[in-house]
């Protein structure tokens, strides 16, 4: 047995390819695209220990942007299946917390190489086709993401098994970073291939077992992540995927004796309920579970008047609408000042005028369809709201169509209500609120941001002046967990911008850190007495 502690490779960001019209890579994706697009439907097991399960009940798997395309169907399951899973999980948990952890470590540098390098493009194409992101969105998430959180969720884990306590002449202190007594639980969303991937293998590099409950809308690119797994030599039960009811999923595990974490990213009602489900069993439960979530966000970009109209225009472009503004952290809600807007709203209306929208193979198309119908009937429905009130109009926008994909226009709302629903209210989707205020109301406006969300995840403030900077960053300091100076409140990257939010946006225990790994593991102080004592006395007693 080797007597060391290993220094990992160094956690460096994956570059991000730009994709460029001629470039080898973007004719690399496409190709791969068209392939996977017109190959036989696949059919997508649930993986459970060693074993693919199928079932008689198949769920299509078809592109938002092509609705009648089927790309092939995955297998839906029941209560047993999920039981299945945790006793597959718990097999394996002894074997697989007992490896040494250089080897685990390992396995997944092993995935981020493999993401980078021959599955980038598959990983990728399968994002676009399933998601409907467009080449360099995709490339951000499905690739350099998720290979980031491997590689640094690697460098954390050694980092904190490195963290000891002092020792004193005659004693020696020892920190023992366990897994968690039991089994973990992920749920995990549709909007990003890296979140999916991420939530269950952060508490499986440090020896922790999991079940893990993808998105359905996301199960075609979450076949592609268990391939990686498995390839880079994964043992079979340390993650099983199951593809369920939610409140089927919930019945089981919440209920297991051996539930000992959730790691969750999603809606706060559902993070809410799933935690009061936890708070109601938690006699049944062999240690109090911890409980991991990033949740909704109403975020924001707010305006000061020495702002630089064209900076706030394309904070505001790129900012709501990258992504069909299906990102927590996409910009929902502006306040600008009514001198500054005239000319911020000319550049906004140019800039988003210019969007084209339609198929991610086509790379001119800056936005594709938003994810489903459930969706898209959503988004339509705030907009026609909009469009009905007379404290509210369109500034630009306003049309959906799904007859072939679910495209929705990106929408800009311009509201003389503060409280406007769609200022208060998550939308997830391609559509932003803007407030005008009187710009010599700076403080009072602040304020009136801290209370109208009760959300808190990201936001920004755009300003050339510092002194107004430093007010927002004190007056704001509980309204948003990644707060940008200057840019759109979007795009945190791993290692650099720790991702979550508190209040109604989660337990901000920030994906991407050493925060998040911290809650995977449960410590055991060892003291060790080189001389111990032979008689009660103390020299007090005299």
């Amino acid at each position: 047995m080797a007597n060391a502690h290993f220094t990992v490779p160094k956690a460096i960001n994956e570059p991000i390819n730009s994709y460029e019209p001629g470039s080898p890579e973007r004719e690399s994706l496409l190709a791969k695209y068209k392939e996977m697009y017109n190959q036989e439907p696949i059919d997508v097991p649930m993986y459970i220990g060693g074993e693919e399960i199928r079932t008689s009940d198949k769920r299509e798997m078809n592109p938002p942007h092509d609705h009648k395309k089927v790309l092939g169907h995955f297998n839906y399951g029941d209560k047993s299946h999920v039981e299945k899973a945790i006793k597959a999980a718990l097999a394996a948990k002894k074997k697989w917390s007992a490896m040494p952890w250089e080897e685990r470590a390992s396995i997944f540098l092993k995935a981020a190489d493999l993401v980078a390098g021959p599955y980038r493009d598959k990983i990728n194409a399968a994002t676009m086709l399933g998601q409907s992101k467009n080449v360099y969105q995709t490339e951000i998430d499905a690739a350099c993401e998720l290979a980031d959180f491997f590689r640094f969720n690697v460098q954390y884990m050694s980092e904190l098994y490195t963290e000891q306590p002092e020792s004193p002449r005659g004693f020696w202190n020892r920190l023992q970073w366990r897994p968690l007594e039991g089994f973990v639980f992920a749920i995990t969303p549709f909007n990003f291939t890296a979140i999916a991937g991420n939530l269950p293998s952060a508490p499986a590099m440090l020896g922790n077992v999991a079940v893990w409950k993808p998105a359905e809308t996301q199960v075609y690119s979450a076949n592609v992540i268990m391939e990686v797994f498995k390839e880079a030599g994964l043992p079979d039960g340390v993650i099983n995927m199951v593809t369920v009811e939610g409140p089927d999923a919930g019945d089981v595990v919440f209920k297991h004796r051996d539930f000992a974490g959730l790691h969750f990213t999603g809606s706060t009602g559902v993070f809410k309920h799933l935690w009061k489900e936890i708070g109601a069993n938690l006699d049944t439960y062999r240690t109090y579970p911890r409980i991991v979530g990033e949740t909704g966000g109403k975020d924001f970009i707010m305006v000061h008047k020495t702002a630089d109209p064209i900076v706030v225009a394309t904070a505001i472009a790129r900012g709501a609408f990258e992504f069909q503004g299906q990102k927590c952290s996409a910009a929902s809600r502006s306040y600008i000042p009514k001198d500054l807007w005239p000319a911020v709203k000319e550049s906004v209306v140019e800039q988003v005028g210019s969007f084209k929208m339609g198929s991610p193979e086509d790379t001119n198309n800056f936005i594709n369809a938003v994810i489903d119908e459930k969706a898209f009937d959503r988004i339509a429905e705030y907009i026609d709201y909009c469009k009905n009130q007379d404290d509210a109009e369109i500034v630009i926008g306003g049309n959906y169509d799904k007859s072939k994909g679910y495209f929705i226009e990106p929408t800009v709302v311009l509201t003389s209500n503060p409280k406007f629903r769609t200022m208060v209210e998550e939308i997830f989707g391609p559509v932003i609120t803007i407030y005008l205020y009187d710009g010599e109301k700076y403080e009072e406006t602040l304020e009136l941001l801290d209370n109208t969300s009760e959300y808190a995840l990201t936001g920004s403030i755009i300003s050339k002046d510092r002194y107004a900077i430093s007010t927002a960053l004190k007056m704001l300091e509980h309204s948003a967990g990644n707060f940008y100076i200057n840019d759109k409140p979007t795009g945190a990257v791993v290692g650099q911008q720790p991702f979550g939010g508190a209040r109604g946006s989660g337990t901000n225990d920030k994906a991407g850190a050493k925060l998040n790994m911290m809650r995977w593991v449960s410590a055991r102080t060892i003291k060790e007495t080189f001389v111990p004592a032979k008689d009660y006395r103390y020299p007090f007693l005299g």
